[in-house]
């Protein structure tokens, strides 16, 4: 396999393939006004295997779409949701974040959870708008530095790796400018990094490597992920994923 392959082997068992928890999937829900709303139509882009999905269609009276460009990923979230009861309220679409199939101004609400960076928060939050209907919301979370100092070797990694990494002040700025108004913002705590992507990823390691052979390719890809787990492990306090919530303007 690929080093592409080997990515999606390695985080296709996880309950999350990012930074977050259901904890804060609730607190989106709530900052975003949709509970007491009827019958909304929602899309979930970039959904991995549906951590974000499920609580979702938990939590809100809605029919969700959701979006990932792996077929695995899907395969496996399909499977969760109907162990959970949920499947007649979520379908999975394989597709690109960057050509949506929805119709304009179809959707009540787009959530992405650790997902834009794919196509980058200003290009998403502003491509995205055209399918939200009038007073639609936004809820993404995105690589935010929480400090305006921070150590060179954490600043050059994520410029490098991803170069609209900035504070939320700046990125709320740039909901602002694409025509959104701010609902709410936060940080995601230390535990969402830790307890429910890094640790589980780490105990997926030994498995991977043995099922791949212990490949070079293999290990090379444990290698990077061990080094951005110590590179954030020693930096907690300067970078998270931001959560944003907006309503669209117009």
């Amino acid at each position: 396999m690929d080093a592409h392959d080997l990515l999606i082997d390695l985080h296709r068992d996880g309950i999350r393939q990012g930074p977050g928890g259901n904890d804060e999937t609730r607190l989106a829900i709530t900052l975003s006004g949709l509970r007491d709303t009827r019958g909304l139509r929602i899309a979930d882009i970039g959904c991995g295997t549906g951590a974000a999905t499920r609580v979702l269609a938990t939590e809100l009276d809605a029919a969700i779409t959701a979006v990932d460009l792996m077929p695995a990923f899907l395969d496996e979230l399909t499977r969760l949701a109907r162990a959970e009861g949920l499947g007649d309220r979520i379908t999975p679409l394989a597709a690109s974040m960057e050509a949506l199939p929805f119709d304009p101004q179809s959707l009540d609400a787009i959530w992405s959870e650790g997902a834009i960076y794919s196509m980058g928060f200003a290009e998403g939050v502003q491509a995205w708008r055209h399918f939200l209907k009038p007073g639609g919301v936004l809820a993404v979370s995105d690589l935010t530095w929480l400090t305006t100092d921070r150590p060179a070797d954490l600043h050059d990694h994520w410029t490098r790796e991803y170069p609209q990494v900035a504070t939320a002040a700046e990125k709320l700025a740039t909901l602002e400018q694409a025509g959104y108004s701010p609902l709410g913002y936060f940080p995601l705590p230390a535990r969402c990094w830790l307890d429910t992507y890094y640790r589980p990823l780490q105990a997926r390691f030994g498995d991977f490597l043995s099922r791949n052979r212990n490949s070079e390719r293999a290990q090379a890809v444990v290698a990077a992920e061990r080094q951005e787990i110590a590179l954030y492990e020693r930096n907690t306090e300067h970078v998270s994923y931001g959560y944003y919530v907006a309503r669209r303007i117009g």
